[in-house]
């Protein structure tokens, strides 16, 4: 895949994130939210910024498009039974929604793996709004985009991290 067709697919996978009621605005107020203890002087627009280099990379792209896409059949009820009641009442026990998320979180480490820990337990803005079935659309299936939106959230968060890291000393 050449350096455009990867830009073209950034492009489709933050239209398919709007179109689920998420803003990459969303998703950098959680990073900030993350960090800000660690990094007062951070702002929203470094944290939009590392939101935008992790959609940036093919593997998130490839794993955003495949939660997604596997919300919307799961609501046009084109997924097979059990299966689409599994998605359909996000089963506690399913657990394949955070494994696909894992593949976004693990592009930046341990960091990343620690911040969507707390994210999928805590829920914070947007996430609480995603995965809260009283809120959302009828018949809107989020198992995969709440977990999907942590993960962005979180791998944002770790390379910031990353990338500001104090000069190691001799402690």
């Amino acid at each position: 895949m050449d350096k455009g067709q990867n830009t073209d697919n950034r492009a489709i996978t933050i239209k398919l994130l709007q179109q689920r009621g998420v803003s990459i605005e969303d998703i950098a107020r959680l990073v900030l939210e993350l960090q800000k203890g660690y990094y007062p002087d951070l702002t929203c627009e470094e944290c939009l910024d590392s939101v935008l280099r992790v959609l940036n990379k093919r593997e998130v792209q490839n794993a955003i498009l495949t939660g997604i896409t596997l919300d919307m059949l799961t609501e046009k009820n084109l997924i097979d039974e059990p299966l689409a009641s599994i998605l359909r009442n996000d089963d506690s026990l399913y657990g394949i929604d955070e494994i696909l998320s894992l593949s976004i979180v693990n592009v930046y480490g341990s960091i990343g793996l620690t911040n969507f820990g707390y994210l999928d337990k805590v829920k914070p803005g947007i996430i609480g709004s995603i995965n809260d079935k009283k809120n959302s659309a009828k018949n809107r299936v989020n198992t995969f985009l709440d977990d999907i939106v942590a993960a962005i959230a979180a791998a944002a968060s770790a390379r910031i991290a990353h990338r500001v890291r104090a000069v190691p000393t001799d402690d």
